[in-house]
């Protein structure tokens, strides 16, 4: 133990004379700051203990007991309860925020999401990403910078992998900040085609009541529609949330920044993307993910409108297709694929019966149908889970 004495500092300020420079940091890239190939590897990592897991989980709203009891998650073979999907995915993304996205006009979608190693309180993640691909439109106009981007444990072990396509601006003439340089040979375990690593999963009989019996994989069939009953009334906690997963876009929590804006975004901050696709997955999990052993992930998916404080969210499920695998995960099983939409300020129900199978169109997708976009509609994406089969 190193022992250093101390003692009380006297103030200096009002007799301090001298006058440096003025220092004003500016974080994130603009689109002439990418390269092809670079791998930025972000700072900070995040430890997730329990009560930050359990919290995420409730606050978001998930039923599954996997995220909720450790002695359920033991008893289906983890080691431990699991830390949330959505939780991990968040994390990741918000950790590369001021490499990937802090001078981002918009970010345009996810894609390819895999959700490869279970993640475990006390585990730390950190994040990293790699540039695929830079569009540049011309100097008059805002670019798209396509990125991959990997979570790894503290084992170097890869946890999530997916891709994002991100709206930046070129600079312009703007002040640019002295952002650390992509270095294409930093260490990058990408696969296009991972495994997924689970334990020996087991099939426990005891804990039957802990969840509803409509939510097995016998309960789901193509082209059902569930039409989730409840809403979730977004309010300022957005703020302390976006920081909390590390997100340092000040769009999400900084008034003076999101005022000053010109167009669609001036005004009040906007709740940051991830929040809003966690509050949605998790509005539906009591109806589809209540007996889930392990999201697989997500496809191409869009944030069609924003969100502010004090809009209500809601969802809605489609099952696009089921398969029964048998044990392919080591218990009996099924994958079942969904499209899910995700509203604001309606409920449900209303939105279906105003809008019909509309709202399973992609927003994109309208014009080439002579069909108007849909403002109601805030979120589209398709998910693939594994759902254990009803005991016997």
């Amino acid at each position: 133990m190193t022992k250093i004495e101390s003692a009380p500092f006297k103030e200096s300020a009002p007799s301090f004379q001298n006058k440096g420079k003025i220092i004003k940091n500016t974080y994130g890239r603009y689109l002439e700051e990418f390269n092809k190939g670079d791998i930025y590897v972000h700072p900070r990592g995040f430890t997730i203990d329990r009560t930050f897991a359990q919290e995420f989980a409730t606050v978001f709203m998930e039923a599954n007991p996997l995220f909720l009891s450790q002695p359920y998650a033991v008893a289906h073979g983890f080691k431990d309860m699991l830390v949330s999907p959505l939780q991990v995915f968040n994390i990741a993304l918000s950790l590369g925020v001021q490499n990937n996205s802090e001078k981002a006009v918009a970010n345009l979608g996810y894609y390819n999401v895999q959700f490869l190693k279970p993640v475990y309180p006390g585990d730390t993640l950190t994040s990293r990403t790699k540039i695929l691909n830079i569009d540049d439109k011309g100097a008059d106009k805002p670019g798209i910078v396509h990125v991959r981007t990997l979570c790894l444990n503290q084992s170097n072990e890869v946890v999530l992998q997916y891709e994002r396509k991100i709206m930046i601006n070129q600079s312009n003439g703007k002040p640019k900040g002295n952002s650390k340089p992509g270095n294409p040979s930093a260490f990058f375990p990408e696969k296009e085609t991972p495994n997924i690593e689970l334990p020996n999963l087991k099939f426990p009989t005891e804990f039957r009541d802990g969840t509803w019996e409509n939510t097995y994989f016998e309960s789901f069939s193509a082209g059902d529609i569930y039409l989730h009953p409840n809403g979730r009334t977004i309010t300022d906690e957005h703020y302390p949330w976006t920081y909390r997963m590390g997100n340092t876009h000040p769009l999400h929590y900084d008034k003076l920044y999101s005022k000053g804006l010109s167009g669609p975004m001036s005004g009040e901050p906007i709740v940051y993307g991830g929040l809003v696709f966690a509050w949605l997955i998790g509005l539906a999990s009591r109806d589809i993910s209540e007996n889930m052993i392990w999201e697989l992930g997500y496809t191409e998916g869009y944030h069609t409108q924003p969100a502010v404080s004090g809009d209500t969210v809601t969802s809605i499920s489609r099952i696009i297709h089921t398969e029964d695998v048998g044990n392919k995960y080591g218990i009996p099983s099924g994958e079942v694929h969904i499209q899910f939409i995700g509203l604001k300020n309606i409920k449900a129900i209303e939105a279906y019966e105003k809008h019909g199978d509309d709202l399973f169109i992609k927003e994109n997708d309208k014009k080439k149908f002579g069909k108007e976009k849909i403002s109601d509609k805030i979120f589209e994406i398709e998910r693939k889970l594994v759902i254990k089969k009803k005991p016997i």
